[in-house]
């Protein structure tokens, strides 16, 4: 055989035994896996993928999903327990795959899974795996943990570890080698999940990104319904966003110099010692003054909360991040004074997974 048609032949055998090898997308669908039931696996081809909903996803996540490569999407349900009924879905490039995996996580109370996520892992290389951490709703909404203690704990710390662990086999099924390296990284209730995966199953990942952590929730929420509580203790205690504005300004005035820099930024916030009372008004209300209930209101919001014993419980919000798009407008002063993200996150712990009633009156709480 001359060089030419070896040449030939061996790029033939090549071709052929890449193809051979290619991973097979539909056989992930016969798996038998511990508490694993409704396995479902289906080839999306590159740029090809729809969404999750029937809702179009928005311009953003389509552009995403316009440059993801072709991938295997497999689907199932987990149920560690009798009252389980945990989503997962796992997407695994079916070409260059980079060898690592990366599990996602979620925002507030779940309920949903992070494909923005998973398609930017999967645009990297990256096989990777995202949950709804067992409950369908909103990331506001916990009224789903009423009554369900392990939908609770599925919540806690269960469904991120249960999702890991049946996305690593599913990876070994389908690649015929384990991770070299397994990732988690997410932000807000991610990067609790993130935590709890460090505590309680440190061996599932070789490293992990805690953004911006929702820690230690029974002492971030507390402040969140003691909050609550400052800002509607009476109707004219509540703070209209309209006031952010009045009130970044003073905070500025107060404590911009301070680093010896006018900058627009409170380089120490931890020192910055603003004293709401410096914007009361002193005639009508308006947007660029407090009224004495808001006042009054503003300083608990910056002293944290406290037991009876005057021990701190959590830290006050820090001077210098009232304004902006994720300052206090949604999440401490909301819409109405019962539409704040801290006020939906704080009274559905407390009423939905902590005492279980959905009578409880937060204004009672101590």
């Amino acid at each position: 055989m001359n060089k030419l048609a070896s040449s030939a032949f061996a790029l033939i055998v090549a071709a052929a035994s890449a193809h051979a090898a290619q991973p097979d997308c539909s056989s992930l669908a016969k798996l038998t896996l511990p508490n694993t039931k409704n396995i479902q696996a289906e080839r999306v081809e590159a740029g090809k993928f729809p969404g999750p909903n029937s809702e179009p996803p928005s311009p953003a996540d389509a552009q995403l999903y316009k440059q993801m490569p072709a991938f295997c999407r497999v689907r199932a349900t987990l149920a560690p327990s009798t009252d389980s009924d945990i989503k997962i879905e796992v997407w695994l490039p079916i070409a260059n795959w980079n060898g690592k995996f990366r599990g996602q996580g979620n925002g507030g109370f779940a309920g949903q899974i992070g494909y923005d996520g998973l398609a930017n892992a999967v645009t990297h290389g990256y096989a990777s795996a995202g949950t709804d951490t067992g409950h369908t709703g909103s990331g506001i909404d916990a009224s789903w943990a009423l009554g369900h203690p392990e939908k609770i704990i599925d919540f806690g710390n269960r469904a991120i570890h249960e999702m890991t662990l049946k996305a690593r086999l599913i990876v070994n099924a389908f690649y015929g080698t384990s991770p070299k390296r397994s990732y988690f990284a997410s932000c807000s209730d991610g990067g609790r999940e993130a935590l709890m995966e460090a505590q309680r199953f440190p061996g599932d990942y070789d490293g992990i990104l805690a953004g911006a952590p929702a820690n230690n929730w029974s002492h971030l929420l507390t402040n969140a319904v003691v909050n609550a509580q400052a800002l509607t203790a009476t109707p004219a205690s509540r703070i209209p966003p309209s006031k952010l504005p009045a009130i970044s300004a003073a905070v500025l005035a107060a404590c911009d110099k301070a680093d010896g820099v006018a900058d627009g930024i409170v380089g120490d916030p931890q020192n910055c010692h603003f004293d709401p009372a410096e914007l009361l008004c002193k005639a009508a209300d308006a947007d660029t003054c407090l009224t004495a209930p808001q006042v009054a209101a503003m300083k608990t919001l910056y002293a944290g909360s406290h037991d009876s014993a005057g021990k701190l419980v959590f830290p006050g919000y820090i001077p210098g991040s009232e304004e902006g798009p994720n300052g206090w407008g949604s999440w401490i002063f909301g819409e109405t004074a019962t539409r704040s993200a801290m006020y939906l996150f704080g009274t559905g712990f407390f009423s939905n997974m902590v005492y279980n009633d959905t009578k409880w009156d937060y204004k009672s709480f101590t």
